[in-house]
């Protein structure tokens, strides 16, 4: 008999860390979204998915499960040898709860291999992420960096997370920099998948004083910010980051690496070419050619960057802030765990 557990439930057992995800769906499927943390083990791959749902569709559903049984039959030992060697308790799951996991979990209890089911699936789970995120409250106090590029935003979050103070690096989930060079060295993740990552770091976050993260646009790279996020981000404590233009310049070529991504770089570059006066838009391309990044990332910085982000930056004219203006990124980094730092004392006596 197939055991059927809730998403409740399984977040529950997930506390409590009892639980490892198997996920039977396809790779295709596996790769474009999953529920964080689960194992693929398919039950069919994704020439073998497609087949069977052309039957389903055309021919029969009698047909779909007979060609099934054929696929299923021929991989069912090593099918099985996977995930028995998964340790410790396990559930599986597909797209709906449907015959995918119900098939997985039927003949692994006829080798008494217990394993739950979630119910529901892949789309039980798609819900709760959804309906958690529509009504979700950020309750830890918020730090939002603010600087123009190359100013190290990014090595500070991870700095502040090394030193325990409670961060969320929204580039970091959304596999995107934010900017027209972004996917570089990167892999950009859709919506669905930020979301779920989202939410885990959210749920991680959300018994913590304060929470660090950076002043994005509301979309990076494939992925949307909700609505909640933005507005934090216009309620928070905004911290100015100020480097000199040489440090900047240097943070940029360390974090992008255009040498190891010369054609990525030349291509990205291409898109906001026509937004460049010429001669330097010319001479930009020219430097990404032959190999001249520094000089290419000190014109982008001067003729593209620094006045985008400073139209941009007038919206916060009005609003307090602090600002760190550091001669180094380890300063920059001591200078804002200080500011959290100091907060989280003085609302301790509060």
């Amino acid at each position: 008999m197939v055991h059927d557990i809730t998403i409740e439930e399984w977040l529950a057992l997930r506390e409590k860390g009892e639980l490892t995800l198997i996920d039977v769906r396809s790779p295709s499927e596996y790769e474009e979204t999953t529920i964080p943390g689960s194992v693929n083990v398919p039950l069919f791959d994704d020439s073998e998915r497609a087949e069977i749902g052309t039957l389903y569709k055309k021919t029969s559903i009698q047909a779909a499960k007979d060609r099934g049984l054929e696929v299923v039959s021929a991989k069912l030992p090593a099918f099985i040898r996977t995930i028995a060697s998964i340790p410790g308790k396990k559930a599986v799951f597909c797209w709906r709860g449907g015959m995918r996991s119900r098939t997985t979990a039927t003949l692994l209890s006829l080798m008494d291999i217990r394993v739950s089911r979630i119910a529901g699936g892949y789309r039980a789970y798609r819900k709760w992420v959804v309906d958690t995120l529509a009504s979700f409250d950020i309750k830890p106090e918020a730090f939002v960096l603010h600087g123009l590029t190359g100013t190290g935003k990014t090595a500070i979050l991870q700095a502040m997370a090394e030193r325990g103070i409670g961060v969320l690096d929204l580039e970091r989930l959304a596999g995107h920099r934010g900017s027209i060079f972004g996917e570089i060295g990167m892999k950009a993740r859709n919506q669905k998948t930020f979301e779920s990552l989202l939410l885990e770091e959210l749920l991680r976050l959300r018994n913590e004083p304060f929470v660090v993260f950076e002043a994005e646009s509301r979309r990076i790279g494939k992925a949307t910010l909700p609505d909640f996020l933005v507005r934090k981000k216009e309620e928070g404590a905004p911290i100015w980051i100020e480097l000199p233009f040489e440090e900047r310049v240097k943070r940029i070529l360390q974090d992008y690496k255009p040498w190891e991504h010369p054609l990525e770089s030349l291509e990205a570059f291409r898109k906001i070419k026509s937004r460049i006066h010429t001669p330097i838009a010319a001479e930009i391309e020219t430097c990404l050619k032959e190999g001249g990044f520094e000089r290419a990332a000190s014109l982008l910085l001067e003729y593209y960057y620094d006045p985008l982000y400073e139209h941009t930056a007038t919206r916060y004219e009005d609003k307090e802030r602090t600002v760190v203006r550091a001669s180094t990124i380890e300063e920059a980094i001591e200078s804002v765990e200080t500011i959290v730092r100091n907060k989280e004392k003085a609302s301790e006596r509060g």
